[in-house]
């Protein structure tokens, strides 16, 4: 191989390398940071779909792995399987980015695949990551246990809680709210280990103020958890609190498509 050549090769190297690792950092910035825009697309196949051949519904399956990598290059997403689960949907997605735009791109294109067309989109929650509000006044002790690192090992359940307040939450002085997310808080740190909590505000994108997002290995802690946040004064604002709750299971794309071709 002549130098030209090898100089060529090399920048080549680099380059592909210096995209690849773009591409890492871009998902983990946009699961991590504030500032980005998250979508909970929630699907249930209409009947017409078991009527399909098997051979048919595969390949109509497949035309939607070409709308992921079409769009990797601006959004991040994950798959949650419902079915079995839920009797109102069989799956939902969950796309992030730092443009709603792109969040509307990837699912227009999603609902104009083949299998798109069987597709009923039942609910959609929107929403944006924000650094957090009460933590800066809450004593040192309670900031120190926030930092507490979940558990190591998968967490394959998911579940998601749509929160929408009354307007008296609102109307209400920082302070005081300040005071009831600290007591809200104090009920969830026996649980910071199994269970991990991702915050969304919605208020202007959806018809909410929070969409909530869970994962664990340990659905008994999740209940308690929620059941020791009911027991705080916090939640006597919550005018809505799930409605649809979505409780599903984290696969990897291609075994959701498996299952729903079936």
């Amino acid at each position: 191989m002549s130098k030209r050549s090898l100089i060529l090769a090399s920048c080549l190297t680099l380059l592909l390398g210096a995209h690849a690792a773009t591409a890492a950092v871009d998902r983990e910035m946009l699961l991590k940071d504030p500032g980005v825009f998250g979508t909970f697309a929630v699907f249930k196949l209409d009947g017409d779909w078991g009527k399909l051949d098997k051979a048919a519904r595969q390949s109509a399956a497949a035309s939607v792995k070409d709308v992921f990598q079409k769009h990797a290059d601006k959004v991040t997403t994950d798959v949650y399987l419902l079915r079995g689960l839920s009797e109102t949907a069989d799956f939902f997605i969950r796309i992030h980015s730092t443009e709603m735009v792109n969040n509307q791109n990837f699912l227009v294109d999603i609902m104009a695949t083949p299998m798109g067309k069987y597709l009923q989109n039942t609910h959609t929650f929107n929403g944006i990551t924000k650094k957090t509000n009460y933590v800066p006044g809450f004593p040192d002790e309670l900031k120190t246990a926030l930092k507490t690192p979940p558990d190591a090992g998968a967490k394959p359940y998911a579940i998601v809680v749509p929160v929408r307040k009354d307007a008296e939450w609102w109307l209400m002085p920082v302070e005081a709210r300040g005071a009831m997310m600290k007591e809200h808080t104090e009920a969830s740190i026996a649980y910071l280990k199994t269970v991990k909590r991702k915050l969304y505000h919605a208020t202007g994108l959806s018809d909410l103020d929070f969409i909530t997002y869970f994962e664990t290995a340990k659905l008994d802690d999740f209940n308690n958890l929620i059941l020791s946040l009911e027991q705080v004064k916090e939640n006597r604002h919550n005018k809505q609190f799930g409605n649809p709750l979505l409780l599903g299971t984290i696969r990897p794309l291609d075994e959701v498509l498996e299952l729903l071709s079936r």
